[in-house]
């Protein structure tokens, strides 16, 4: 029962973080959408909002991170497991009403600055979607510090296409973020080959 509400509180905080930020986001809020008692909050999180956002950026990044091996790996090769990957986050934006976006750029655009605890969550989460995607490539014949650049380069056209689709409501953004990423792709590995 325990776990079951901890679980709550954070699949909570997870929706209403991607959807309202961490600032917009409240306490009472969270409690609310958990359907969990106010004084679970610090039991199950004695540092508060902040222990909260720091869990929920890493579960939830560590279930985005399925996403990466789900859309990628069942592809015919690395390039169109990326288009696809780029592909499925438009539908999914759209679909959403261009609510749902990437939960931990919108929280680390929010409070990276301000919170420690906050930023090293976002960087960690980051980092390890950098590695999945780098294993692919290298895994692909792509060498180690060409895999590392390309992720880089992924992971920014992806999260800089979020915004610009959130604020302008369209895909556009995706769609040539995708095409250029797939293209990076392809080309690293007709070089590496």
């Amino acid at each position: 029962m325990a776990t079951d509400t901890r679980e709550r509180i954070i699949n909570a905080s997870a929706e209403l973080f991607a959807r309202q930020g961490y600032t917009g986001t409240g306490v009472k809020q969270i409690v609310a959408a958990a359907q969990a008692p106010f004084g679970s909050i610090y039991h199950h999180f004695p540092g508060g909002k902040e222990q909260i956002g720091a869990e929920t950026i890493r579960a939830s990044g560590a279930l985005y991170g399925l996403l990466i091996e789900s859309v990628i790996d069942p592809a015919p090769d690395l390039a169109t497991g990326i288009r696809d990957f780029f592909a499925g986050a438009a539908e999914h934006l759209r679909d959403s009403d261009y609510a749902d976006a990437c939960p931990i750029a919108t929280v680390a655009l929010e409070v990276a600055g301000a919170s420690e605890p906050l930023r090293q969550a976002s960087d960690e989460v980051f980092e390890s979607w950098l590695a999945a995607i780098g294993e692919r490539f290298r895994a692909g014949g792509i060498g180690e510090e060409t895999s590392r650049e390309l992720s880089l380069q992924i992971l920014s056209l992806l999260e800089g296409a979020f915004i610009l689709c959130r604020a302008s409501r369209r895909i556009e953004a995706l769609d040539v973020a995708g095409a250029a990423a797939a293209a990076a792709v392809g080309r690293a590995l007709r070089s590496s080959g």
